[in-house]
């Protein structure tokens, strides 16, 4: 069981998060630069199943990092995760900037311009289902900020996850970044 709800609870965190931008006939795109984006990504739940402890040689195994954001996890305490992205003029086309585009989901657009994306959505998984808000604003071409709300229902256990994020352009070559 811990195995399987920590595997639903990261697909869930990866839905949640891949919302940023997820492709709608009606979107137009955010208005900022193509390259590298550094993506910093604070998110906290409430709601959690109990899950019973992990073992200790398990942790032990684990790197001092991903330990410490499971253990925060476990404990529904705020985490934070930086990550890079490669943003394209295909994915700004796309309305895939800022994430992985996936998912089984229902996206209303309230609110598109080039400086705002506003979203309501309601995604299904195998034993979940997610509804929620997402709020994308670029404050400028290099600067996009945003916030998202989502309950997530699974197998009758209901997690309310809040998540806040910041994206800065660090230049115009992305490497090995896709």
């Amino acid at each position: 069981m811990r195995t399987s709800f920590v595997t639903i609870l990261f697909v869930v965190l990866i839905v949640s998060c891949s919302l940023t931008l997820w492709a709608a006939d009606n979107i137009t795109p955010l208005n900022v630069k193509e390259g590298l984006w550094e993506v910093t990504v604070t998110h906290s739940m409430s709601g959690m199943p109990t899950v019973p402890n992990i073992p200790p040689d398990v942790l032990a195994k684990m790197p001092p990092d991903q330990r410490a954001r499971i253990e925060a996890m476990l404990k529904g305490s705020p985490t934070t995760d930086v990550r890079k992205d490669c943003v394209t003029k295909e994915k700004l086309d796309k309305h895939s900037a800022f994430s992985a585009n996936r998912g089984d989901c229902t996206r209303t657009v309230v609110t598109s311009t080039g400086g705002k994306l506003e979203v309501k959505f309601h995604c299904e998984e195998k034993q979940a289902t997610t509804d929620g808000t997402l709020l994308v604003e670029a404050l400028g071409s290099d600067n996009v900020k945003g916030t998202m709300h989502s309950v997530t229902n699974t197998n009758g256990h209901t997690m309310n996850m809040d998540f806040t994020f910041s994206s800065k352009y660090l230049g115009p070559a992305c490497g090995d970044v896709k």
